[in-house]
Order: structure tokens, then C-alpha cells, then sequence
């Protein structure tokens, strides 16, 4: 059974979202608010927990690499390229066709930046380290205003 909460951070609401195994998605509210879920506790929430705890910490400068288990749900290509930005070195940034090349597929610029814009698990998996060619922040789920203080948070 999937468990949702949101929590609060620095670039606004999130959703997260896991079962027993996993956490399944962590996305951006735009807003939204739910209330916590009533009833027993699963092992989703425990996973829960530790995700926010974790988050928490990233927020607060004292996290640089996830543990909680995560599993997001893609194609092959774009567990490809999610599992490429999961190498990314916090504070460090790399191009679209930096990606592709890490993959062995150098011309697949594009198809990268759709798999960045399909992550369920926006932070724990760092699409928000993929910048353009010049370097130039482009989009993001969460907006270049959270794209730009989540690098901020890496740099300090």
C-alpha cells in the first residue's frame, strides 16, 4: 500500500510517497496540503520518516548523499539516465549532453532532458545538478527559483 505525507522544506511543499518497500516518488506540492494519514502506522511510514528526516538534513547543509531506499517508476532509458545524475557529486553540475554521454548515448541530449523532467524522486535523484550547455539553469519541476537554491544549499 502507498502512504503519502507532505512536509514543508526551503523550495516549498513535497509530496512523498512509499510503501513497504521504498520511496516511490518525491515531488513537488505547488501548494497543495494533506493531513496526515490517521490510523496504524505501516512500514511505509517508517520510510517515511527517514525520508523527511533526510530531506531535513539536506535542507540543513548536513546531508550530502540519500539512503533511504528509493524505487521510481521508468523505462529502462530513464532509469538509465536517473541512475547517471545519481552520480553527479553534490555541488557539482553537469550538461544535458554530459548525461548522454555517461550513458553512451551522446546525440540522446533531449531524451535525457525528458527523463530529467519525468523524475518521481526530485531531489533524492538530482535532476536539479543537470544544467544547459552554457550552463544556464533550465527547467524544472520545482521552478529555477527552487532549481537554483537547491545548487545554493550544495555550494555553501
Amino acid at each position: 500500500m502507498i502512504r503519502r505525507r507532505i512536509i514543508d522544506s526551503p523550495v516549498g511543499g513535497l509530496i512523498l510517497a512509499a510503501d513497504e518497500q521504498a520511496v516511490r516518488e518525491v515531488r513537488f506540492a505547488k501548494g497543495l496540503r494533506e493531513p496526515a494519514p490517521a490510523g496504524e502506522r505501516s512500514p511505509a511510514d517508517a520510510l517515511l520518516d527517514r525520508a523527511e528526516r533526510e530531506l531535513s538534513e539536506y535542507f540543513a547543509g548536513s546531508r550530502r548523499d540519500f539512503t533511504v531506499p528509493i524505487a521510481p517508476a521508468g523505462t529502462p532509458f530513464q532509469q538509465e539516465v536517473w541512475a547517471a545524475l545519481r552520480t553527479i557529486p553534490y555541488g557539482e553540475t553537469r550538461t544535458y549532453g554530459q548525461i548522454a554521454a555517461a550513458i553512451g548515448r551522446p546525440r540522446a541530449c533531449r531524451a535525457v532532458g525528458m527523463a530529467n523532467n519525468r523524475n518521481p524522486v526530485a531531489i533524492v535523484v538530482p535532476c536539479h545538478r543537470v544544467v544547459g550547455s552554457t550552463g544556464a539553469l533550465t527547467g524544472y519541476a520545482g521552478g529555477l527559483d527552487a532549481k537554483a537554491l537547491l545548487l545554493r544549499i550544495e555550494r555553501r
